[in-house]
Formats: C-alpha cells, structure tokens, sequence
C-alpha cells in the first residue's frame, strides 16, 4: 500500500523557492533517508506532509488522504517530530506523556498502559518519575520520539531526530528506529549527517536547492555511483611488485598502492574475481585480503552532487 505519495510538490516564500516539483511515492514499511545541507528543502517537505504548511502547488497525500481535503485524518495516522520541540520541563516524564495521550483522547485504564510501554519502547522507563528538566539531550528526544508514538502511528516524519547528539546518543536513536522499521512503520527521516542513514534506510532522496535530484533504492544509488568494480587488494610481500603484475592482467585497468594495500579498478563488465586471487599466487604472492571496495552513502552524495553541493 502507498503511504506516502508526492506530485509536483512546490513551495515558494516570494522569489524565494523552498522545494521545487518534487516527486516521491513511499510504500508501507519503507524508511526514507532524506538527505540534504541545511535549507535544501527537508523540513518544508516534511511540514507540508504533517499538513502544518500549505504548498504553493502541487499535491500530496498519506495513507490515501489528501493534505488539502483531509489534513485531520491524516494527523491521526502520523507521528510528526521536528528538528526542535518544547518540552513541560518541571512535568514527570510519565505526566509529560499521559498529558498527550490524554491530547490523543487514549482513554484509562488504556493510557497509562500505553504509557507504560513507548517509555520501554524508547528505553526510558526508568525515568518515568524524574523531572523532564533532568534529562540529557538524547533522553529529551527520546521522549519526544516516545511521545509521537503515543497513538501507534503508521507513518513517522522524523526531522533530523539525532541532531546535536552525542554518538553514544545517536547510536541510541539509530538501534530504536531499526526497531520501528522491524514493526512495519513507514518513516521519513531526515539529516545530513549521512552514516546516521546508511544502515536504516532502504530508500534514499538527496535533495539540494529545493530540488530532488536523487530518489531510488539504496542499491540502485550505489550501483549508479560505481560504474566499474574496485576491489582492495593487500599481500603479504612487496606491494609494489604485486601492484606491477596485477598491471598485466587484462581485467586491471589501474592499481594503486596506499596505508590499506592495493586499490585495483577492472576494466568495465561483470567478472569473477577469483581469477585475481590464482593469478597473484601463481606469481607468488601471498594473500591478505581480497575483496571489494565498499561505498557508502557519503561517497554516493559527494558523488552524486558534484557541482551541485560548492
């Protein structure tokens, strides 16, 4: 099922355009990484989504209802969490949260259950008695998180949740939205600090100057980024030697020595690799390691926007 559908969506503030004919179709269960520098267009996407923003032009529609037509229907099926939020400092945690499932018309005994378990969800239930003043970063978002969670959303609109964290904190958010994805959740995410996003995400959108320049599959973006297969190479001799004779193979068409070993592009086309592997012995070289060279999403971005992002 399409939880999420985009057509031609456009936003501007006078002479100023915030997003420009955007497309983008999510089904349930998706997670989207949206990528991008600050003011690229993310948070207007995502507003406009959570029906707080009305587009210049264009349409969108989640879990089937349009923002135009049905914005309250749309508000009971997501759990929208901005980049910042307020929080009741001198409420306990559990009255923070029972005080907007209460907003959410959850009715006791159910909602102090309900409660009860998004704080375990999101590892606070330890804290459910402590002042929400007392918390540190990373807990205050996720209660945040906690509380869009409260009316078991089907689609999650996140913008930039592990903003101004510490990396034990962003590890933190990171392992609880694998665990939202593992309960089917449909979730937009968005940062632009790229590691955050590669090991959750099955889609990705890069966005810059209010334009979607890339929309696909994670494997789709990585396949487009490396046309050739380069492989990382590391031998137990003289590395140089190794680099010269692997030269004269017909699949090498360059070999690079640096700290790591050998860096060896082929020449275009599908090949079986291991032909690299008996040729290096044959020639007596002694293996350490033989593998490709792995891309992540940060090399696929400064790929993908060269020119675009200076």
């Amino acid at each position: 099922m399409t939880m999420i559908e985009i057509r031609d969506l456009t936003k501007k503030y006078g002479e100023l355009q915030a997003i420009h004919k955007i497309d983008l179709q999510l089904e349930r269960g998706d997670v989207f990484g949206f990528i991008g520098p600050n003011g690229a267009g993310k948070t207007t996407t995502m507003r406009i989504l959570a029906t707080l923003l009305n587009p210049t032009w264009g349409e969108a529609y989640v879990g089937g209802y349009s923002i135009y037509t049905k914005p309250k229907e749309i508000r009971r099926i997501i759990g929208y969490m901005p980049d910042f939020f307020g929080v009741y400092d001198n409420m306990q945690v559990i009255e923070y949260l029972e005080f907007f499932a209460a907003a959410y018309r959850i009715q006791n005994p159910q909602r102090r259950k309900t409660c009860e378990e998004v704080l375990e969800l999101v590892d606070l239930g330890y804290k459910r008695n402590e002042l929400v003043t007392s918390l540190s970063r990373g807990m205050t978002q996720r209660l945040g998180l906690a509380r869009v969670l409260l009316h078991d959303p089907q689609v999650l609109l996140l913008d930039e949740p592990a903003s101004g964290l510490d990396p034990r904190a962003r590890i933190e958010i990171r392992s609880l939205l694998k665990e939202l994805r593992n309960m089917g959740k449909t979730i937009m995410v968005s940062s632009h600090i790229l590691p955050e996003l590669a090991d959750i995400c099955n889609k990705i959108g890069i966005i810059e100057r209010g334009e979607l320049i890339v929309n696909a599959a994670v494997d789709d973006v990585m396949r487009q980024v490396r046309q050739q297969t380069v492989l990382r190479i590391d031998v137990t001799g003289d590395r140089a030697v190794a680099s010269q004779d692997l030269l004269s193979h017909e699949l090498v068409e360059t070999s690079e020595i640096d700290d790591q070993g050998l860096r060896v592009t082929l020449v275009p086309g599908d090949h079986d690799v291991s032909c690299l592997a008996r040729f290096l012995l044959d020639r007596g070289h002694a293996l350490r390691r033989l593998g490709e060279e792995e891309i992540n999403l940060e090399t696929a971005f400064m790929t993908l926007t060269k020119g675009i992002t200076s």
